[in-house]
């Protein structure tokens, strides 16, 4: 199996990008948009984390998290959330046909990919970067004209606290 290199600095800030499997176009529906918000809650109370942009797409997701001083496992978080968002909501989705053999060996699910991708933020210009691409998403990726539009995103928290306007 290949040996992933992953960032892990301590109290660090990552940007994810974590899609569904075979891009299925269902993360944006209720139960899954229900079961996400659960398994973040139940995460963040064993390993807390700081949000500090998100957007939610039907096939893939977006986000950046700071963690607390010392720590560096995001990796140990999102198993949380997604084996939470796969167990509340995998029976949805067809299994069986779908998977591949090496999925049903392993038991997972149809709702993630394996891997998801992650960068350090390195300074506030990154930070300023990615948070613009987070809130943009929708709109790149045709959903929406405007990124006030899009429902499933910080983009009003943002505009809320001053940071954006709303056009």
């Amino acid at each position: 199996m290949p040996e992933y290199r992953r960032a892990k600095m301590p109290g660090g800030t990552y940007f994810f990008t974590v899609a569904t499997y075979r891009r299925g176009m269902f993360l944006a529906d209720e139960p899954f948009r229900s079961a996400l918000r659960e398994g973040i809650d139940l995460a963040r109370n064993t390993l807390p984390f700081h949000i500090e942009a998100w957007v939610l797409l039907p096939d893939h997701l977006h986000c950046i998290w700071h963690l607390p001083e010392g720590d560096a496992d995001y990796a140990k978080r999102w198993a949380i959330i997604k084996r939470h968002v796969s167990k509340r909501c995998g029976y949805l989705l067809p299994h069986d046909a779908a998977l591949s053999e090496s999925r049903r060996t392993r038991k997972e699910s149809a709702v993630w990919q394996r891997r998801y991708w992650e960068h350090q933020i390195r300074d506030e210009h990154d930070f300023a970067r990615h948070i613009d691409y987070i809130h943009y998403n929708p709109v790149k990726h045709g959903y929406v004209e405007r990124v006030a539009d899009w429902p499933y995103s910080t983009f009003h928290r943002f505009v809320q606290a001053g940071v954006y306007t709303e056009d």
